[in-house]
């Protein structure tokens, strides 16, 4: 059963991180927090797409569900001041 510090490492394996949070306890369903400069200039759905293509076949075969919320630094810094 695939867990979320397992779920977390992938992703930063695939993908420049400043931060991430990944939460999960049943092994298929995860929320997420992805935080990467990479994100800048990109779109949500694009954002999201870099975050999948960390994960490459485990979105099909391992991962039921991942609520993905993703931020550039910039981003991230101003929800934590508010």
């Amino acid at each position: 059963m695939l867990t979320a510090a397992q779920l977390q490492s992938y992703i930063l394996s695939g993908l420049e991180c400043d931060y991430i949070k990944v939460n999960g306890d049943d092994g298929t369903h995860f929320d997420a927090v992805v935080v990467s400069s990479l994100f800048e200039g990109k779109r949500m759905v694009q954002q999201h797409q870099m975050v999948y293509a960390a994960l490459g076949d485990r979105m099909r075969a391992e991962i039921h569900a991942l609520a993905l919320q993703t931020y550039t630094p910039t981003q991230w810094q101003q929800m934590q001041q508010a």
